[in-house]
């Protein structure tokens, strides 16, 4: 990896540790102000309010522990970065503690403003079989 690539990697190790200290606020320095995040079965979060209600919302319904594992992390311009990722962890339901095997693949947009590397777009979804 070049050293911009070198730089998006810790934002998206930076990432899995906001999400695994439950943290908005932590999230929210790692993401571009016109950030958009592409959740599976939810509407697209635009923007910093839509995404600090969203991460809100994520954090109060359950808590994550998870690892991701840099797939790839292709600057493609001067301020453009793609990276896949693939995760794995657990989620436990904060409201009645159960929980179980978390598995996603994710791909982020990054964009580098005023010289360091942000969030543009961020989607995923589940690896893990369809629950019955």
């Amino acid at each position: 990896m070049n050293p911009d690539e070198q730089a998006a990697a810790a934002v998206l190790t930076s990432y899995q540790d906001a999400l695994n200290a439950s943290s908005t606020d932590m999230v929210m320095k790692l993401y571009a102000p016109q950030g958009i995040l592409m959740a599976q079965h939810y509407p697209s979060s635009i923007g910093t309010a839509a995404l600090r209600q969203a991460y809100d919302t994520i954090f109060n319904t359950i808590t994550l522990k998870v690892k991701f594992k840099i797939e790839e992390c292709n600057q493609v311009a001067p301020e453009w970065i793609f990276a896949r990722t693939s995760s794995a962890g657990t989620a436990t339901v904060n409201a009645s503690g159960d929980g179980g095997l978390e598995a996603n693949q994710e791909l982020f947009v990054l964009q580098k403003i005023e010289g360091a590397w942000k969030i543009a777009r961020y989607c995923f979804c589940t690896t893990n079989p369809p629950r019955v």
